[in-house]
């Protein structure tokens, strides 16, 4: 058991946050979910805060009074939001709001758990990129925002190292998620080619993605920070095939 262990995942209602909630709490944790609406079940050990992460002053709140009740050990930021759009569509307001999720929510969760982790010497932070941080069609703002976590993480690792915390980034490809089929229809012919052009034949699942996470959460792994670990069914290494 690590009931002193207590993580704080954002999106954790659903897909890959769900999953890794689940493991957690199976791997003793005690679990704060953060999202917009709360799970469909529940366990002794997982407390549900909702909260919109789009809305930064209600971000912050909520990242306060989990900092005032909990003494934090692990942050799993993986909630995120697509809104695929090209290059001549992209609103700014989108770009805005995806940097809200994606990076203003990760700095305000981080600066509420911080004393508290530097206090005790230890933390395992996790910020969950994408394979789209390399480019992709239609990817302008999320790319850009997904990108902007590994430098910024990159940033956290040496600053936080010498205090026993250590930031990682889990970057995944496709992985079979409502987010992911709400942009490509479950076995339509997109979908089948997709999981061809990968090189392991298959789009991942959620599972995949929750045990890079657990690797880099690992209390035991402190000489690992900085990194950034994509779970793509190796669709990072590359696009062409001669």
């Amino acid at each position: 058991m690590n009931e002193d262990r207590i993580a704080v995942v954002t999106g954790g209602s659903a897909g890959i946050g769900a999953d890794i909630c689940k493991r957690m709490l199976d791997d003793g944790y005690q679990v704060v979910s953060m999202a917009r609406r709360a799970p469909e079940w529940t366990h002794p050990r997982l407390t549900t805060v909702q909260v919109d992460l789009l809305d930064a002053t209600a971000t912050e709140q909520a990242a306060q009074e989990i900092a005032a009740n909990y003494p934090v050990s692990h942050l799993i930021h993986n909630a995120g939001v697509i809104w695929p759009k090209l290059l001549g569509e992209v609103k700014l307001d989108e770009l805005q709001g995806l940097t809200q999720i994606h990076l203003g929510a990760a700095i305000s969760l981080m600066q509420a758990v911080l004393p508290g982790m530097e206090a005790r010497q230890f933390g395992r932070v996790v910020l969950m990129s994408s394979r789209g941080a390399l480019g992709l069609p239609t990817r302008t703002a999320y790319s850009a925002t997904k990108a902007g976590m590994i430098g910024m993480a990159r940033t956290w690792a040496l600053e936080l190292a010498p205090k026993g915390i250590t930031v990682n980034v889990v970057a995944p490809g496709p992985i079979q998620t409502d987010m992911y089929y709400a942009v490509i229809e479950a076995g339509s012919e997109r979908d089948k080619a997709l999981a061809a052009s990968i090189p392991v034949r298959r789009v991942g699942r959620a599972d995949d993605v929750t045990r890079a996470v657990m690797f880099f959460a690992d209390p035991d792994n402190s000489f690992v920070t900085g990194q950034t670990l994509y779970v793509c069914g190796g669709a990072s290494v590359g696009s062409i095939t001669i």
